[in-house]
């Protein structure tokens, strides 16, 4: 029997994963045994970024080209269509948060109106710990916190991250909300695409958000795609 290579057992795991499949679940389902390498996590990175069968759905979640129509139907992304786009980015980048969340001991909540979005073929509110947001504060501070993408909550059940996820929509709105939830305890994100920065920061210039000033950063998708996919080295990252 001939010996796959490399390049086409990273093939065969997203077959065997019905096409497509996040880095992070590569790297747990690849059998690295035979592989000569001291990092095959990096090999397997290489080889989703160069092989012509494989192609990049966003970052972190790749998928094979002769799989393409079907699985881009599954996730209800049209080609052009930046609505179906937008949601499908959305949900993706909750359920990446929510999983890094639980990574790091947290609990996790996201708004009753995501709760059946899908991340990939799961619910984000079947992947969350807290389907009621906590009392932790009063009905005022409540209904800002309410709608905020991502909370992660400590032991206590106390807020410790805020996260927004911001594709299209008005970054100002966002910091609105941290600056309303800045008495608390809590780091604030924006969470977008790099091409969003700019607006973030001529935004978050304006004077009424100078108290949070070092509250709040802003962490492109790829930089959650990354660590999401080495959960092991988030040790090491800050945030």
């Amino acid at each position: 029997m001939k010996k796959l290579t490399q390049e086409e057992q990273v093939i065969e795991a997203l077959r065997k994963q019905g096409g497509y499949a996040t880095l992070r679940c590569l790297n747990e389902v690849m059998d690295f045994s035979s592989w000569k390498t001291l990092t095959p996590e990096a090999s397997v990175r290489r080889i989703v970024q160069l092989s012509d069968s494989i192609f990049r759905i966003q970052p972190g979640l790749w998928a094979l080209e002769e799989a393409r129509d079907r699985v881009l139907k599954k996730f209800k992304i049209i080609n052009g269509d930046k609505q179906s786009e937008e949601l499908f980015n959305h949900s993706y980048y909750q359920g990446l948060l929510i999983e890094i969340g639980h990574f790091r001991n947290s609990k996790t909540y996201i708004p009753p109106q995501d709760q059946h979005h899908l991340f990939l073929e799961k619910e984000l509110g079947d992947m969350t710990d807290l389907k009621i947001l906590p009392q932790f504060t009063y009905d005022y501070l409540l209904r800002k916190a309410r709608t905020i993408d991502v909370i992660w909550f400590n032991e206590r059940t106390m807020p410790t991250h805020f996260y927004e996820v911001e594709h299209t929509t008005d970054i100002k709105n966002s910091l609105t909300k941290f600056y309303e939830l800045q008495d608390f305890f809590s780091s604030f994100y924006i969470v977008a695409g790099k091409y969003r920065e700019n607006a973030f920061k001529d935004k978050f210039n304006a004077s009424i958000f100078t108290s949070i000033k070092n509250r709040v950063q802003f962490i492109t998708y790829d930089k959650v795609a990354a660590l999401h996919s080495n959960l092991s080295q988030q040790k090491n990252i800050l945030w």
